[in-house]
């Protein structure tokens, strides 16, 4: 009889055992991202871009799934953006000049604020496997003309240096030394709001399913109501279509 009982308390302290360490075991693969057959409902995640208007960008997302293959997603940039007809010169006439970009009437910085959705075109269903995603967004923009101002000779035995914001039709290539301090008209900024449109592909490709490491390419549409001046000799714009290559990385989470 005693060796039944503790037969039975043998059985069931290894049955107990090998569950307690399943389970264990699980949570140490969900908790490092080991496991497939897990709806992760929140991200959130980082990222660099260049666009192909001569600039770079910084970028960050949240996310939440609607269902399992569509993702609600908020992003908010910061980036810098040229003109396609900036050209930096140098005046070869004064020694030690500068570099300035002639015509260039504003520095821009923009702020974009969006919301859209991300789908999944193709699953991963292994780790080494690439998931592929599209995405859409609309959002606001504003964005952020700071004056350029220039060193321009005055005086002409021996020319001296004044810092003065750059008017085209004052200002000639010829008596320019150089651009001034980029912090220079900061005070004198005004904004341009604007509306964006954005459709992207992604390509994940994480080895652990509770991390984000993606690559991004997509096209950016922006609208501006009043035209932003950017530069002296070239028609003014309201709308801008930029390309862009965007590196990620991010986290899951329940």
């Amino acid at each position: 009889m005693f060796k039944i009982i503790f037969s039975l308390w043998l059985l069931l302290f290894v049955t107990f055992s090998l569950a307690a360490q399943e389970t264990k075991d699980d949570l140490t693969r969900l908790q490092n991202g080991e496991d497939l057959n897990v709806l992760y409902r929140h991200e959130a995640n980082f990222g660099i871009f260049i666009h192909s208007a001569a600039g770079f960008g910084i970028a960050y997302r949240r996310g939440n799934h609607v269902t399992a293959k569509r993702k609600r997603m908020f992003e908010t940039e910061l980036t810098n953006f040229k003109h396609p007809k900036e050209v930096k010169s140098l005046n070869s006439n004064f020694v030690n000049s500068k570099g300035f970009i002639y015509g260039k009437l504003n520095a821009v910085f923009l702020i974009r604020t969006g919301i859209g959705f991300q789908n999944v075109m193709y699953q991963k269903i292994d780790k080494k496997n690439v998931e592929i995603r599209y995405s859409y967004f609309l959002g606001a923009t504003l964005g952020f003309a700071k004056p350029v101002y220039l060193e321009v000779k005055k005086g002409t035995s021996p020319p001296l240096p004044s810092v003065e914001r750059y008017n085209p039709d004052i200002h000639k290539q010829e008596d320019i030394l150089g651009k001034a301090s980029f912090f220079k008209g900061f005070d004198k900024t005004v904004i341009y709001p604007a509306v964006y449109s954005k459709f992207a592909l992604s390509f994940e490709y994480a080895d652990r399913y509770n991390d984000i490491k993606a690559i991004e390419t997509g096209t950016i549409l922006e609208v501006y109501p009043r035209a932003m001046p950017i530069m002296a000799f070239n028609k003014k714009q309201q709308l801008f279509v930029s390309l862009y290559l965007k590196m990620i990385w991010g986290k899951k989470w329940f």
